[in-house]
């Protein structure tokens, strides 16, 4: 059989064993946005903001007969000079992953979760950038964002931290690279947890004994940073702090975003609380080094990290008339469900 002869051979093999699969993904899939359709609007919008004021800009279109959905990205800003620019991959993904997460069900990841998406991502922009483009951060910052506008537009749940913090130190002889997790956004019929990573990340912190062990760094303070999420019927989850001295002269960078934007509230919740970047000095000055940043740091040094709290959802004061009525659960929106793909890696994150 000639390679030609056996690809077709292969392709087709394939295609009988998987279709099923992914017409019963398509199948999903287009039962939810009917079903959005019919509960909020055939239309829906968003825009949201990276720090640096570039707009991220969603209208949705759904067929009401037939589920297929069209995600307009027309509006969104130019490609920036920095290396967060995004390419369309990372669009594609944060929608499979949003809609697999509004979806009820079981849905294994792949291209089938997309047969009733079609895009329209403006050439030249942050999520479609020209091929010279530092995008570097669009995976990790830019990532976010996209998942925030597309929950936004669903009015799914509040924002989460919307970052991850990407932390890096080291020197001639060692590098280490860490993400930070945040506050989570609240929904209608949960709070957010402290301290957890959200959305487009699956990293889990080194130990601090295994950090202060194999690098030159002490580290001073990692809690939850109280306060910092957004209240509610539903309160967001709060934020990190975390102190590290360098027991060496070490080069640090960070990138990292809601700096200067606060993570949103949904239906009247309070936003989540911005995060910050600081350096105290030796010599007892504190610098605001900002979201992206590299610089020295120095021996007595403290780099102090405090990560963004997530929204709240719902109007503040709600739940206590809700509690007195017997109420637990808000109405309207997306209600939270107890299974799906996701539920596993759920379980896995809180049981660490």
């Amino acid at each position: 059989m000639s390679n030609i002869s056996f690809t077709r051979f292969a392709h087709n093999v394939l295609a009988r064993r998987f279709a099923p699969g992914t017409a019963l993904r398509s199948a999903h899939r287009r039962a939810m946005l009917k079903e959005t359709a019919a509960k909020l609007s055939t239309t829906l919008s968003a825009t949201d903001y990276m720090d640096d004021g570039t707009p991220i800009t969603l209208s949705i279109t759904i067929d009401p007969d037939t589920g297929d959905a069209t995600f307009d990205f027309t509006g969104t800003g130019p490609q920036v000079l920095g290396n967060h620019n995004a390419p369309p991959a990372v669009t594609y993904s944060a929608v499979i992953y949003s809609l697999r997460c509004l979806v009820k069900s079981e849905i294994p990841l792949n291209q089938g979760c997309l047969s009733p998406i079609t895009f329209k991502i403006p050439p030249g922009s942050i999520l479609n950038p020209s091929a010279d483009a530092a995008v570097v951060g669009g995976n990790v910052l830019t990532s976010q964002r996209l998942v925030d506008v597309i929950l936004k537009a669903f009015r799914a749940s509040a924002a989460s931290q919307g970052c991850m913090n990407n932390l890096t130190f080291g020197n001639e002889g060692f590098g280490y690279y860490e993400t930070i997790a945040g506050g989570h956004g609240a929904g209608p019929t949960w709070d957010g947890k402290d301290g957890i990573h959200t959305h487009c990340t699956n990293t889990r912190i080194t130990d601090p004994e295994i950090l202060e062990r194999r690098y030159p760094v002490m580290l001073h303070k990692f809690e939850i940073r109280k306060g910092s999420g957004g209240t509610g019927l539903r309160n967001g989850g709060c934020g990190l702090t975390r102190i590290i001295e360098p027991l060496e002269p070490l080069t640090m960078s960070i990138l990292s975003e809601r700096r200067s934007r606060r993570p949103y509230g949904m239906e009247g919740g309070g936003e989540g609380g911005l995060g910050v970047n600081l350096i105290k000095r030796k010599c007892g000055t504190v610098v605001n080094i900002g979201g992206k940043a590299t610089t020295n740091l120095g021996v007595g040094d403290m780099l102090m990290i405090l990560t963004p709290g997530g929204g709240g959802y719902g109007v503040e004061g709600e739940r206590e008339k809700q509690e007195d009525k017997g109420v637990d659960e808000t109405t309207g929106g997306f209600e939270g469900v107890g299974n799906g793909s996701l539920r596993g890696y759920e379980d896995m994150q809180f049981s660490a």
